[in-house]
């Protein structure tokens, strides 16, 4: 999946810097080769779009899968055919630990389809995808949603990406170059394919996901990501998924409605690791 590319001119990025802590050293990529190299990212997957190419997503709940928005739309702003959509779940050389199909999905609902990609598009940039049947977390343990706290200055990024679309790969330490506005920008080490990727807090216990990479820009000067303040979007995708509004394919939502977390009827393949 195509990566958007964002030019920041310096005035914006100016007006959007915040006083930070020093910058946590970033760190190299590692290829999730092995599997003991995947535990506790199990619930990281390839979100597969009908064969026209791919994104980065992870587990949110065993049924919900949290991506980026313009994921689940093409270049014109059409959503995609949610049922061609499938998410692989810590897939590496060909194998998932687990396989799920979609069943129906919600945009945020300010995010606005093919518009332009500036910063409050940015901002909403989030999906949420549910599959059929629900991933046990037995098999990939669903990650929490958290706000990032205060004076975050290191965050860690799981992602699939052009070049390394076969297995996870993992920048344990990138930096939080400003923060504000709901939007964060990082210097991780990212690009197409990582969209929807998982940011995450990794300070006090078991990683929590605290944004999602929506853009990039490369440049002479560095990689600067960019993600989204993420807890009162899910709150919202979430409320949305029970109401149904927003909610796509309607004619699917009409024949079977679902509650948050609920299975529906076929079933997800599971795949021995």
């Amino acid at each position: 999946m195509r990566m958007r590319i964002v030019r920041f001119l310096l005035g914006v990025a100016v007006g959007l810097v915040v006083a930070l802590p020093v910058r946590a050293e970033t760190t190299a990529l590692k290829r999730l080769t092995l599997r003991q190299d995947l535990l506790g990212y199990e619930a990281v997957g390839r979100l597969e779009l009908n064969g026209k190419g791919f994104c980065s997503a992870a587990l949110i709940a065993p049924d919900l899968v949290l991506t980026a928005a313009h994921c689940l739309v093409d270049r014109q702003g059409k959503r995609r055919d949610v049922r061609g959509i499938t998410f692989r779940a810590g897939l590496r050389d060909g194998q998932a630990v687990a396989e799920g199909q979609a069943f129906r999905a919600v945009l945020h609902g300010r995010y606005r389809p093919g518009a332009a990609n500036d910063a409050r598009n940015m901002r909403h940039d989030a999906a949420l995808v549910q599959l059929t049947q629900p991933i046990p977390a037995a098999t990939a343990d669903p990650f929490v949603v958290q706000r990032a706290a205060g004076g975050l200055s290191g965050v860690s990024v799981v992602s699939y990406a052009r070049g390394r679309a076969d297995a996870l790969s993992r920048q344990a330490a990138c930096g939080v170059l400003w923060r504000q506005q709901g939007l964060f920008a990082f210097d991780c080490d990212v690009t197409f394919g990582s969209s929807g990727a998982p940011v995450f807090d990794g300070s006090g216990g078991r990683p929590r996901i605290v944004s999602l990479i929506s853009s990039v820009n490369h440049s002479a000067t560095g990689t600067v990501a960019i993600g989204m303040e993420l807890p009162g979007l899910v709150t919202d995708m979430k409320a949305a998924l029970r109401s149904g509004k927003g909610v796509f394919p309607e004619r699917e939502l009409r024949a079977k409605r679902l509650r948050v977390g609920q299975s529906g009827g076929s079933g997800a393949r599971f795949v021995r690791p």
